[in-house]
């Protein structure tokens, strides 16, 4: 049995959450899956740009987290937007229900990869979400550093 090379295999981002999101903390989670999620995964056909975790009787799911079909796995393959389980531990998991039940907080994917030992796991953050004014103030602090550090490359 042959692997791809490592560079074949992506860190799926999610790239619209550190826009739309303050980030409070992370915490690294495996992932249940079939075969036929991993062969896509490790091809990167997959998108967590809608995706977002709950806690419901004291275990983490995945949801809306889209992981394509894998042509090859003909009968054997999954529904593309199943609910998937995260593994924590559960003094991890207790301590993120506290943080959640807050005002305003939410769990949501930053990536998914595979790590050094061939692993599937999520990069999960607590994040509490931006308003319309603090995106543009970050798109301002943005550009304005941008602005700043052209003028020090001319020097």
């Amino acid at each position: 049995m042959s692997r791809k090379p490592a560079e074949h295999q992506r860190r799926i981002q999610n790239r619209r959450a550190r826009h739309d999101f303050y980030v409070l903390e992370t915490v690294e989670a495996g992932i249940v899956l079939t075969g036929s999620e991993v062969k896509s995964l490790r091809d990167g056909r997959a998108s967590i740009e809608e995706a977002f975790a709950r806690i419901t009787d004291n275990e983490v799911y995945l949801i809306d987290c889209d992981i394509q079909t894998y042509a090859p796995a003909t009968t054997r393959n999954h529904e593309p937007k199943r609910k998937r389980k995260l593994l924590l531990h559960r003094r991890e998991i207790r301590k993120l229900l506290a943080r959640v039940t807050q005002a305003g907080c939410t769990l949501i994917p930053l990536a998914l990869f595979f790590n050094a030992r061939g692993l599937a796991k999520v990069e999960l953050a607590l994040a509490r979400g931006k308003t319309h004014r603090d995106k543009r103030e970050d798109i301002r602090k943005r550009e304005h550093q941008r602005d700043i550090d052209r003028a020090m490359r001319r020097r």
